[in-house]
């Protein structure tokens, strides 16, 4: 059986704002709208499918992004560039630090959605 995920709704107040945030941030591309979502689509074919919510407060969901180490020092130089708060942790206690969980590197960030991103140089468990 091969089981992959293929897409993810992430809802927005703005779903352009929040397709072009994550885009930017990550030095992905924004996808053409389809129906009434705005994609932006990884390195490994999954796409997180933006849409208005119609609602005032989004539930704040969690989005992780392995990426590699030169990937990581791009987009935390963005994130610094844009003056983003940033964690080392998931519950944001230890501002302005990254992690080094498992031999990586690791780093916690809002989106203007108040979802919660997360960078990583190396999945959890793999050791170090």
């Amino acid at each position: 059986m091969s089981v992959q995920l293929n897409h993810t709704i992430v809802a927005a107040r703005d779903k352009k704002a929040a397709a072009d945030f994550l885009a930017t941030i990550l030095g992905l591309a924004v996808g053409a709208p389809y129906g009434p979502f705005i994609p932006v689509e990884t390195s490994n074919g999954v796409t997180l499918d933006f849409m208005d919510s119609g609602a005032d407060k989004i539930a704040s969901q969690h989005y992780a992004f392995l990426v590699s180490e030169e990937d990581f020092d791009a987009i935390f130089g963005r994130i610094q560039q844009a003056g983003i708060a940033y964690y080392a942790d998931p519950f944001h206690h230890e501002a302005g630090r990254i992690n080094h969980h498992d031999g990586g590197r690791g780093a916690y960030f809002d989106d203007p959605n108040g979802h919660n991103l997360e960078i990583i140089t190396r999945p959890y468990g793999s050791g170090g």
